[in-house]
């Protein structure tokens, strides 16, 4: 398998991250930002634990890895089996894998035209506190959203972002050496039928997508990746910070 470590350049947009009018090393906290693309679930888990080794060891900056998975189910260290509602050879016979992960939650789907964001980012430099990571993340999503007139919110003891009582970004993460690993998934315009091979986080919810919301039949995934690099480019400088009240 190829190394993605050593193929992929970094700093795929720093014209975005320039033109978002943040000084991130002013702000105090930097990172890289990587484009994979449809990439295979397993294949950037390993680039992931890869480059969260490199990030602990000071040998490369924290980095933000934007891509699609083709369909998956993940379980986390909370899964329960029953929360997915198929059979293991049902999903094979369709063509779908289901991947244990140590990330935290419970089983989740990815698919294509669902924004995947993975931050590996080094909490030493971000207060150590996993708390307000979290709720950043949410809080990058929600501003997102909100260009695009989608009004979103948090749910109380809940994690990820919801609209009019839908759940649309998920969020799961694993710490190791204060390093963080996975991340979030924002539907964008994907195949919401899919979600009902599973109980979404274990919970008996609807999901929701951005096209469905604004009733589009596409939406320019470029276009969103630009608007989350630049909404945690915010929230992480710190002028958008999350704080606990």
């Amino acid at each position: 398998m190829q190394n993605l470590v050593d193929s992929i350049a970094y700093g795929k947009y720093p014209a975005i991250l320039a033109l978002s009018g943040f000084n991130s090393k002013e702000a105090g906290f930097n990172f890289e930002t990587l484009d994979l693309g449809l990439v295979d679930y397993n294949e950037t888990l390993s680039f992931q634990k890869s480059l969260a080794k490199d990030v602990a060891a000071g040998i490369r900056e924290s980095t933000l890895i934007l891509c699609e998975h083709n369909p998956v189910i993940t379980l986390g260290r909370q899964a329960r089996k029953e929360n997915i509602l198929k059979s293991q050879a049902e999903l094979t016979a369709a063509g779908i894998k289901m991947i244990n992960t140590n990330r935290g939650g419970d089983v989740t789907l990815h698919l294509a035209g669902q924004l995947i964001v993975y931050p590996v980012f080094d909490l030493r430099c971000l207060g150590r506190d996993i708390h307000i990571f979290l709720r950043n993340l949410e809080e990058a999503v929600i501003l997102l959203l909100e260009d695009y007139g989608i009004r979103a919110y948090r749910q109380e003891g809940l994690t990820g972002v919801w609209v009019s009582g839908r759940k649309i970004a998920s969020i799961g993460i694993a710490i190791s050496r204060w390093v963080t690993t996975h991340g979030a998934s924002l539907n964008v315009s994907c195949d919401m039928n899919l979600f009902s091979l599973i109980k979404p986080c274990g919970l008996d919810i609807i999901m929701t997508s951005m096209a469905q919301l604004k009733e589009l039949n596409s939406l320019k995934m470029e276009l969103v990746k630009e608007k989350v690099i630049e909404k945690l480019q915010y929230v992480f400088s710190g002028i958008g910070f999350f704080r606990k009240v």
